[in-house]
């Protein structure tokens, strides 16, 4: 019986270090590089807003600039910029506490 325990908790103990490892701040504070690109880049289509999972904002900068045929978008460039810009300014766990966990949509 001592050994069927000790053999049930060994396996239990080797299937836990072969378990995925779950996505934390790792995984998310990787998204601060290529949001903050994107901002500055494409700023005006709102593919920062896409990468960082924000839909709904994604698609007001995106279609106030296909919607206004382009002007809308110096603007929407203009929120591109200043994002991508504070991006890059905030420390990975500053980044993770503002846009991954309080979920903040807009600067």
């Amino acid at each position: 019986m001592v050994e069927e325990t000790t053999q049930t908790q060994t396996h239990l103990t080797w299937r836990e270090s072969e378990a995925p490892k779950p996505s934390g701040p790792a995984a998310t504070a990787s998204k601060k590089l290529p949001a903050a690109i994107c901002a500055i880049l494409l700023g005006a289509l709102g593919v920062h807003k896409f990468i960082l999972g924000y839909t709904g904002p994604g698609l007001i900068m995106l279609l106030v600039t296909v919607l206004t045929l382009g002007f809308g978008g110096f603007l929407m460039a203009l929120i591109g910029v200043i994002e991508g810009i504070v991006y890059l300014t905030k420390s990975d766990d500053e980044f993770i506490q503002t846009y991954v966990t309080a979920r903040r949509n807009w600067f």
